[in-house]
């Protein structure tokens, strides 16, 4: 009897498992063989699921940003300590991070990137992150100073 695969949840496995690669080799260094080697599969099996090295990024952002806010945000907290939290958050891997988004971004414009979906969630899980402790007038601006924190920080090396 055939193995019954819910192909939804194995979807969302192997796209979280592979943004661990991802983060740990870049996006150029990134390929669907050395993916499906990582994941224990042949790379027909990972074109099954996705079918180009985006659509694997698409997905493995989506898995990633959809956990981003988990624990973040706690309406026990004040503001002050919600930044905070948010900031640790931001900073845990934010090297690998930022390295991994301009290296994906590398020779794409504004417009492309503006219609880039997989940075359009990972904007939108921030925006709406900063919103829930600053508001909607404060989120922006608030983002941007703790972006600009992380990198400073990271720059200076601290």
């Amino acid at each position: 009897m055939p193995k019954i695969v819910d192909h939804q949840a194995h979807s969302k496995d192997l796209a979280q498992r592979a943004a661990i690669y991802f983060s740990d080799h870049g996006y150029a260094g990134t390929s669907m063989r050395k993916v499906a080697e990582f994941l224990g599969l042949s790379k027909s099996a990972l074109y099954h699921y996705f079918p180009t090295k985006e659509d694997l990024f698409l997905a493995c952002t989506k898995e990633v940003m959809a956990a981003f806010d988990a624990d973040i945000v706690d309406p026990e907290l004040s503001e002050e300590e919600n930044l905070h939290r948010l900031k640790e958050a931001l900073h845990k891997d934010f090297a690998t991070e930022m390295a991994l988004i301009f290296d994906y971004l590398r020779g794409k414009d504004r417009t492309e990137i503006a219609g880039d979906e997989a940075m359009q969630i990972a904007v939108q899980a921030y925006r709406t992150v900063a919103t829930r402790i600053v508001g909607k007038e404060r989120a922006e601006d608030t983002l941007a100073r703790l972006f600009g924190e992380l990198m400073l920080d990271y720059m200076s090396g601290r």
